[in-house]
C-alpha cells in the first residue's frame, strides 16, 4: 500500500486518520507521516493499516493511479 493509496481508501470509507489509527492500532502521527511519504518506525504500521482497510472492506491492486487501484469490496465499519 502506497500514502496515495492509504488516502484514497480512508476517503472510501470516509474514515479520518483517527478512525484508521484506532482500527490499526497505531497512533495518529504514524498515520499522517505515512500518508505525507515519511519514513515510519518499520514494516509493520503500514502493514497493520493496510490490514484494517482491508478488514473494513477495502481491496488494494497493483498499478500506478491510486484512484484506480483501490476499490470498495463491502462496507463494514
Amino acid at each position: 500500500m502506497t500514502p496515495a493509496q492509504c488516502r484514497v481508501a480512508r476517503t472510501l470509507l470516509n474514515w479520518t486518520d483517527a478512525d484508521l489509527a484506532r482500527a490499526a492500532g497505531v497512533s495518529i502521527i504514524t498515520v499522517r507521516k505515512f500518508e505525507a511519504g515519511q519514513v515510519t518506525g518499520g514494516r509493520l504500521a503500514p502493514t497493520l493499516m493496510q490490514r484494517a482497510l482491508e478488514g473494513a472492506g477495502v481491496g488494494f491492486s497493483a498499478g500506478d493511479d491510486p484512484e484506480q487501484t483501490v476499490r470498495l469490496v463491502t462496507h463494514r465499519r
